[in-house]
C-alpha cells in the first residue's frame, strides 16, 4: 500500500490523514484548521501524500504552502482542483463541486472568499490567518 493509499484509509475516522513513510499525522479539527494548525507549527510536510474530506481554494493554497506530494479529497472545488494542477500537485477525488459553500448552505464558506481574488500562496495564507483570527474573534 502507498502512501496515499495509507492517507486515503486514515481518513477514515478522522478528517484530514496524512503520510509520509511510517509518519502518520492525524486530525479532527474542521475546515482548514487542522492544515493551519501544522503550518503554523512548523510541521515539515513536503514529501507527505494527504487524505482530506472537503478541498476548496483555500485548502489547497495550505497544501501547496506544506509542499505536499499528492491529494486525495473526497470532495473538490473546481477552483481548488485548477490551482492543484497550476502547482503540479497530483490529486484524485471522489466528487467534485463548483464551489464550497459555507456551513449553513447560504453563501460561499468565508475562506473560499478570503482567497477567491489570489494566486499568490503566501499571500493565501496571510489572508486566511487574518479570517481565522476574526472569526475566532467574532465567536469570543
Amino acid at each position: 500500500m502507498n502512501d496515499l493509499q495509507r492517507a486515503k484509509e486514515g481518513l477514515k475516522g478522522h478528517r484530514l490523514c496524512l503520510v509520509r513513510g511510517e509518519k502518520v499525522l492525524v486530525r479532527d479539527e474542521r475546515g482548514i484548521a487542522p492544515m493551519m494548525a501544522l503550518l503554523d507549527d512548523g510541521y515539515e510536510l513536503a514529501g507527505f501524500s494527504a487524505a482530506d474530506r472537503v478541498v476548496g481554494k483555500a485548502a489547497a493554497m495550505l497544501f501547496v504552502k506544506g509542499k505536499i506530494k499528492e491529494l486525495y479529497a473526497e470532495t473538490i472545488s473546481a477552483s481548488a482542483a485548477a490551482f492543484l494542477q497550476m502547482h503540479g500537485i497530483p490529486f484524485t477525488y471522489g466528487a467534485m463541486t463548483e464551489r464550497i459553500v459555507n456551513r449553513t448552505g447560504t453563501g460561499y464558506c468565508p475562506m473560499e472568499s478570503a482567497v477567491l481574488t489570489t494566486d499568490d500562496v503566501e499571500r493565501g495564507y496571510s489572508l486566511l490567518k487574518e479570517k481565522l483570527a476574526a472569526l475566532r474573534a467574532a465567536n469570543d
